[in-house]
């Protein structure tokens, strides 16, 4: 969740700063990353059974554009971690308008799927920040995530984030995910969310769902959701 809610803000920051050339952007840039939050969605599913989720993560970046990072949660569907790691590049295009392009591997220590599948997964991704909107396309090099046949799968997400008080941000975001070869695999997921900047964190609150079928009597871990968040970024 944590990565879909300040995709938007982070690429919004990146474009703000063009806006102020005059500035000395620094050369290195090192920051880091902790969330507490009441679950982990992820692309609308939850990835922790709806129970609480520890977060945090670390980034690299150049003043060229390039940049690479690592990201940590736990999780409740495998005995083990997501770690993500990604590399990407940012450029200008004018001072309103920036591209960003990158890859990024889903890494489950020890994990498999029933039969032994890998569960490991890799994704390319394109996005494009106006102002406040952006629309990004991520697309799988690997099977999805142990889906058998499942390589070429795509997801297309459509983010903006308002600033409508100081330090608040409002944040809309709009998913489809398509799973190749699993038809009924694919499903839209929605999120309403809410940040304010305190200074000791950033408190968030975000009002999740997916059109997603689920299976008569199993927990419901793509229906509607709130999750609360508390995060610090350093």
């Amino acid at each position: 969740m944590k990565k879909l809610i300040l995709a938007a803000a982070v690429m919004s920051a990146f474009v703000g700063s063009l806006a102020h050339a005059e500035e000395a952007i620094p050369e290195h840039t090192f920051t880091g990353n902790f969330t507490v939050a009441t679950d982990y969605r992820f692309r609308g599913i939850s990835q922790t059974d709806k129970e609480p989720t520890l977060q945090g993560g670390f980034d690299y970046a150049h003043s060229s554009g390039f940049y690479v990072g690592n990201w940590n949660s736990n999780i409740d569907f495998a005995k083990s971690i997501e770690m993500d790691f990604y590399t990407g590049y940012k450029w200008a295009v004018t001072p309103d308008l920036a591209g960003d392009v990158g890859v990024l591997y889903y890494y489950y220590p020890g994990a498999k799927r029933d039969g032994g599948t890998d569960i490991n997964t890799t994704e390319v991704y394109v996005a494009g920040t106006y102002k406040w909107f952006t629309a990004k396309y991520s697309h799988t090099v690997s099977d999805f995530f142990g889906a058998e046949d499942s390589k070429g799968s795509g997801y297309l997400e459509l983010n903006a984030a308002f600033e409508v008080a100081d330090k608040t941000t409002l944040g809309l975001h709009v998913g489809h995910q398509k799973v190749r070869h699993n038809g009924d695999a694919d499903y839209t997921d929605y999120k309403i969310s809410l940040a304010k900047d305190f200074g000791f964190a950033t408190i968030g609150l975000a009002l999740i769902d997916t059109d997603l079928d689920e299976a008569p009597g199993a927990r419901k871990l793509a229906g509607t959701a709130a999750v609360l968040s508390i995060s610090k970024a350093f």
